[in-house]
């Protein structure tokens, strides 16, 4: 094991079992047994080896979603990346509190990497016609949303101990920034959004996903941008 691993084996460790703030880089060196030198030409601070830290401990996780297959229903594949989010979350619970925690002042590569892939599967639900906001604001509020409830699970357990809580906070969330796969324009215009959103947040997922070769990229990006404004982007 090199030095880079011996310090993160160690941190994590520490970590397990106190907050990041109580955890001083001196007992991490301590227990990986490196000098301090080592430690910051490695990470540069106790901030940046704090993010090394949640980014190893998510590669197992983020390397199962870049692995995973689209299947044939987007909302479908939104629910399990939901379900798989959460059994992460509660099976380790010190990186993700870590991950989220107000004491990491250098944002995780983790972060935006689960972030990006979020908001490629409610791409692929806009591009089928299966969302009702732009997929922008669809990923915050999923994100969000996913990101509350485990970190709520996990710091009041004994509040949030109904088994369908994260089921039930799931469906009413997605329930509210998709649609059914047969739902037709005429139930879409009786909405309180109306029908020209989803068509607009429809049309722009198309276009990013296949850019039509009549059109050049300032028009194409002319055209994204009315269409966000259409789409409540």
């Amino acid at each position: 094991m090199d030095a880079r691993e011996k310090i993160l084996e160690a941190a994590t460790e520490l970590l397990a079992g106190a907050s990041a703030a109580e955890v001083s880089t001196r007992a991490v060196c301590e227990k990986a047994g490196v000098g301090a030198p080592m430690l910051y030409r490695l990470f540069g601070d106790k901030a940046g080896l704090l993010a090394a830290v949640v980014d190893r401990g998510f590669e197992q996780y983020l390397a199962s979603k870049r692995a995973a297959r689209p299947s044939a229903d987007p909302v479908e594949d939104l629910r399990s990346g939901w379900d798989n989010h959460m059994r992460f979350a509660l099976e380790h619970p010190s990186h993700y509190r870590l991950m989220y925690s107000p004491e990491l002042t250098v944002p995780p590569a983790a972060v935006q990497e689960a972030h990006d892939l979020l908001r490629a599967i409610l791409e692929r639900c806009a591009a089928a016609g299966r969302l009702t906001v732009p997929p922008a604001l669809a990923t915050q509020m999923v994100m969000s949303a996913n990101v509350g409830a485990a970190l709520s699970m996990l710091t009041r357990p004994e509040q949030y101990a109904d088994t369908r809580f994260s089921q039930r906070l799931r469906d009413a969330v997605l329930d509210s920034v998709t649609r059914p796969a047969d739902a037709d324009a005429e139930a879409d215009a009786g909405r309180e959004d109306g029908a020209v959103p989803v068509a607009a947040a429809t049309l722009a997922a198309r276009l990013r996903a296949d850019l039509p070769p009549a059109l050049t990229t300032a028009e194409s990006a002319l055209l994204q941008q009315w269409l966000e404004k259409l789409s409540g982007g």
